[in-house]
């Protein structure tokens, strides 16, 4: 970072970020882990390293070394508060798009209102539903079970789709930051 400044490594970090969190979006329920799962990991794993360092000493660097400690905790509670609202938000976003995806699959007429209730019960647990005790026979279980794993994954692609846009959107700001640090700046010339 102290040759190329902060603009190159949070411009080029999230983008690499981004492609591993759209790398999930390959991910389906047969899949193996080493072929969609790991490659996905992998690049989003190095898209953070690159962008983490830099972005801490960027903070770090923006204000005067008498308030570091400050800025410190700052950035520590920024990460904290957001990743709990990120957690919030894509989990309603991952919940709603399930429940769309879902319920005109089970208006299906084959399904009886009893066992309708049963699985209704079980929803909530998303892809670990489990429909055992459901009263159908076993392939029109597997059906359903099915029309779960999948709606699940639809809101599971939504939601790696959605970070990697605003994984883009980050290297957009990334690629806004000036060049020159904070003790070359005009304001301290003032």
């Amino acid at each position: 970072m102290a040759r190329t400044g902060a603009r190159l490594p949070l411009t080029v970090g999230p983008v690499i970020a981004a492609v591993g969190l759209a790398l999930f979006a390959r991910v389906g329920i047969a899949d193996s882990y080493w072929a969609t799962v790991f490659p996905a990991v992998v690049v989003l794993g190095f898209g953070m390293a690159v962008t983490v360092a830099p972005l801490t000493t960027t903070v770090m660097t923006s204000v005067p070394s008498d308030h570091a400690g400050v800025a410190s905790g700052v950035n520590n509670t920024v990460a904290r508060v957001a990743g709990l609202l990120a957690i919030a938000v894509f989990g309603v976003v991952l919940t709603r798009r399930f429940d769309a995806k879902i319920r005109p699959q089970l208006e299906v007429s084959w399904i009886s209102p009893a066992a309708r209730a049963q699985i209704e019960k079980e929803l909530p647990k998303m892809a670990g539903a489990q429909l055992d005790s459901v009263p159908l026979d076993s392939l029109r279980r597997s059906v359903v079970n099915g029309e779960i794993h999948e709606s699940f994954l639809s809101g599971f692609r939504l939601v790696v789709i959605e970070s990697a846009v605003l994984a883009l959107v980050a290297a957009g700001f990334g690629a806004g930051i000036g060049g020159t640090s904070r003790r070359n700046s005009t304001l301290d010339k003032v």
